[in-house]
């Protein structure tokens, strides 16, 4: 059977979200192997978000003036070297590798799942395309702490096989990519537009998307990075491999629970952000609840509903997005610019320094306390979000359809 033309494509999303997510299983392993301290891998674990940011908004850019295919490879080159530094199991090289993985993730992320629509090719349906774009993704993260949780529990040198794995995976996924064709013309990278400079400026980014977004990503980091160690010594010798189930769960959680966010979205109400935001206070509530009874199986499910959370936050959250910038802003242009998507994906995440803040803070109360804390500002942000939630809507004449937004919204 041959193998469809998106396939490579596919892979090379999938082994960037690998990278991108193998250190949550890889800190277990460093707890233990290593004398760095909690607050120096929470700081190693957020620093990649100083990468990937630069890589969300010029991976669009550098799609349209050197290719897909040249930027996405560009960006598994770097994302393999990436790793193999991290192999080296030296703290100060572990910064930069966690750095280049994160702008190398944010590059491929951009023009690969726009590579991927493109090679689907005219006759496939966007949310056809939408949905390989998100599978890839989400099996690619879930894969990255799961396939590094195993790896590092079985095999000698738990620091550098995984790490030397997934560089290997680059290196096939980039052999695979070189005989894909490009699909859009080269030309110049498009500016960023007046629609998404509105769409910032507009009252309801600031009063019902913006208290939202720090949960999209803080649930996640709460459910498989916080929480897992707090109960590692129940599971002696296993804790990267929990580190890594822990983590596949929360975001295939995340995965299942984006399109119930579409089906929650109201134009002309908030009622999908504040169904999330309250699913993730209810996770935060019974991550505290785990970590004050010390136990593994309620940490599993406050996993599963902070993972709900977040993927119901994520998806309302783009779904307002899209609805303050013009359908036409993204249209015809790729990648290129700051999609409605990659805008959102910006005020997202700060959610990756909770792991920081939290372990910084560790010293001056419990966790249970400072997981509740953190519910507690939810509340105030979903009470903020609440009072706007029917203010503020934007020009209704002409909103995205369902297909735009779902094929929109796999981006992140």
């Amino acid at each position: 059977m041959r193998t469809a033309r998106w396939t490579p494509a596919a892979a090379a999303v999938a082994v960037a979200a690998w990278g991108a997510n193998q250190f949550t299983a890889l800190a277990s392993v460093y707890r233990v192997h290593t004398d760095w301290s909690p607050v120096s891998l929470a700081a190693m674990f957020s620093v990649y978000l100083v990468g990937l940011v630069p890589g969300l908004l010029l991976g669009g850019p550098a799609a349209d003036r050197y290719g897909r295919r040249r930027t996405v490879r560009a960006g598994l080159a770097l994302s393999a070297a990436a790793s193999a530094l991290l192999a080296l199991a030296d703290e100060p090289t572990g910064y930069v590798a966690r750095l280049a993985t994160g702008f190398a993730a944010g590059l491929v992320f951009l023009a690969g799942t726009t590579w991927l629509r493109e090679l689907s090719g005219p006759g496939t349906s966007p949310v056809a395309s939408a949905r390989r774009a998100m599978y890839a993704t989400g099996i690619g993260f879930s894969a990255g702490a799961l396939a590094s949780g195993v790896l590092s529990e079985w095999l000698p040198d738990p620091t550098a096989v995984p790490c030397l794995a997934h560089a290997a995976a680059c290196l096939l996924v980039l052999r695979a990519t070189g005989r894909l064709p490009d699909t859009a013309a080269v030309r110049r990278p498009a500016r960023p537009s007046e629609h998404h400079r509105a769409a910032v400026r507009h009252p309801r980014f600031r009063y019902v998307v913006l208290p939202a977004s720090p949960a999209v990503l803080g649930a996640a980091t709460v459910g498989y990075v916080v929480l897992p160690p707090l109960v590692a010594h129940h599971l002696p010798g296993y804790a990267p491999l929990f580190s890594g189930l822990v983590a596949a769960l929360t975001l295939a959680m995340g995965v299942l629970a984006q399109p119930f966010a579409a089906r929650l979205d109201d134009a002309g109400s908030a009622r999908a952000t504040l169904t999330a935001m309250a699913t993730v206070i209810a996770g935060l509530l019974l991550g505290a609840l785990a970590a004050d009874r010390d136990s593994v199986g309620l940490v599993l499910a406050a996993a599963v509903v902070l993972g709900t959370g977040y993927g119901l936050t994520l998806g309302a959250g783009l779904h307002e997005v899209e609805r303050l910038t013009a359908p036409s802003a993204d249209a015809g242009r790729g990648p290129a610019g700051p999609t409605s998507a990659a805008l959102y994906q910006s005020t997202t995440s700060s959610g990756f320094l909770t792991p920081l803040l939290l372990a910084g803070t560790a010293g001056r109360a419990s966790y249970p306390a400072l997981l509740v804390g953190m519910a507690g500002v939810g509340l105030l942000c979903l009470a903020v979000t609440g009072v706007h939630s029917r203010r503020h809507l934007p020009d209704p004449g002409s909103p995205p359809g369902p297909e735009t937004r779902e094929d929109s919204s796999v981006q992140t």
